[in-house]
């Protein structure tokens, strides 16, 4: 899926399940909260903001489809006196993750009262009994200064856990809400949860926060610690550069993270400006040939005597035909390594057509994901965590807090198997990418 491209969706699927009748005053009551800043389930974003769209739809009589609005209701779900909460953290590190927990438990214990809190560590290892990782208690002592740190402090793994085992955990420990931070399929296990936990008849409420480095969970504008992310790898292409120049016809690459979807790469490139080729899962990649990519780069070599190459680590892989490597723990198909690849491939190119080069290769990957969260993402994680506990405290479930159109709405979980977001090619963040680079639109 595209980046401007819309899946098909109807009003049903936007609905929120509601746990039942919220009977609780909210105690930002007692803070002085204005009217205003409540929100009610009838406060809401269109899904489809096009001119287009919408005037298709009216002139078809058709109700146009739209997210809740994320934020504090007046009445809630819980009871914060006896709410006992869980929080779990899966799937690759990402900057941002303390930030999340971090505010998870602020928001709970200040703005509701919640004290309760047990923080589940390893991924959803951590609510299976067998694995022994031993939950910790939360307080707000205990997250005041990690959001300065990367990583999450309750770490991670990958990989599906039993669902009703994991039910059984949240039902013995008595946990209310449990608040999901993963990518899709992390939001996946997540909705079977949800499902399981409605079977049982539970009222418990499972809500998700997306996170993906990559920016590919569908609907989202952006997901949380990308602006990090790309913040780490223009520092990195810009060191490619100078290695670049400092030697005689000098190659850096620079291979990123996007297993699917290249957003890191060209965000990155974009703001760098020193990047010459920037290669994607998004658009096929030929080597050979006279319009190929090994001719251009030759080209540029002996015309300029220098280049920058940044590929996401899902870019050509078809070059790899009859590769393959399994998945890994969560399902994902594994890919060759696009980057030690082209390294070789180009290296011995040169030494066929007589040009001598230095070829710097970094992969700065685990760096990348590992860092801190910028100022940017201080804050969006902070929003995000924020709306996850008014949605958790009403009593909603099987969803996600999400920005969709620049505004933080509820998402059901299900839509997120719809599909995963790509770089559109024809957008104008990829025009912006081969202006800024020259390449040529594509390697035929």
């Amino acid at each position: 899926m595209s980046a401007n491209e819309i899946p098909q969706i109807n009003e049903a699927d936007t609905l929120i399940e509601n746990l039942g009748e919220c009977r609780f005053p909210s105690p930002f009551k007692k803070n002085c909260y204005t009217e205003q800043l409540f929100k009610t389930d009838d406060d809401r974003i269109l899904f489809d903001i096009t001119y287009a769209g919408t005037m298709k739809a009216i002139k078809e009589g058709r109700t146009l489809p739209s997210f809740e609005s994320a934020g504090p209701r007046e009445s809630i779900f819980f009871n914060p006196a006896e709410t006992k909460v869980g929080i779990v953290t899966c799937g690759g590190l990402c900057p941002g993750l303390n930030d999340v927990i971090r505010n998870l438990v602020m928001g709970l214990q200040h703005s509701y009262g919640v004290s309760r809190i047990y923080g589940f560590r390893y991924g959803y290892e951590g609510l299976v009994t067998k694995y022994g990782h031993s939950p910790l208690l939360l307080d707000t002592d205990m997250v005041s200064d990690i959001h300065a740190q990367g990583g999450s402090i309750l770490a991670s793994s990958r990989g599906q856990q039993d669902t009703p085992t994991i039910v059984d955990t949240l039902q013995r420990m008595g946990i209310d809400i449990l608040f999901v931070v993963g990518g899709d399929g992390t939001l996946r296990a997540a909705n079977e949860i949800s499902q399981e936990c409605k079977l049982r008849n539970l009222k418990k409420s499972i809500i998700g926060i997306p996170k993906t480095i990559d920016n590919d969970i569908i609907l989202l504008d952006k997901s949380f610690g990308f602006e990090s992310a790309v913040s780490e790898a223009v520092k990195v292409i810009n060191c490619a550069h100078v290695e670049a120049k400092g030697a005689p016809r000098g190659i850096g690459i620079v291979k990123l993270m996007g297993r699917d979807s290249g957003f890191i790469a060209a965000y990155a490139s974009l703001a760098s400006s020193e990047a010459n080729f920037v290669l994607i899962p998004e658009v096929p990649l030929k080597l050979d040939g006279p319009n190929g990519f090994l001719a251009k780069l030759r080209e540029r070599i002996t015309t300029r005597d220098h280049a920058v190459i940044v590929v996401a680590e899902g870019a050509g892989q078809d070059l790899f035909k009859g590769a393959d490597l399994g998945t890994d723990a969560s399902g994902n198909k594994r890919h060759s390594d696009i980057g030690k690849y082209l390294r070789d491939r180009i290296n011995a190119d040169m030494k066929e057509h007589g040009i001598e080069t230095s070829i710097k290769y970094i992969d700065p990957s685990y760096i990348i994901r590992s860092i801190p969260a910028n100022a940017y993402d201080n804050a969006y994680c902070s929003h995000m965590a924020h709306n996850a506990v008014h949605a958790g405290m009403a009593g909603k479930t099987g969803m996600i807090v999400a920005m969709c159109h620049r505004a933080h709405v509820h998402l059901p979980l299900s839509l997120i198997a719809k599909g995963r977001k790509k770089v559109n090619v024809t957008s104008e963040l990829w025009r912006g990418v081969l202006e800024c680079t020259g390449q040529p639109v594509s390697w035929e």
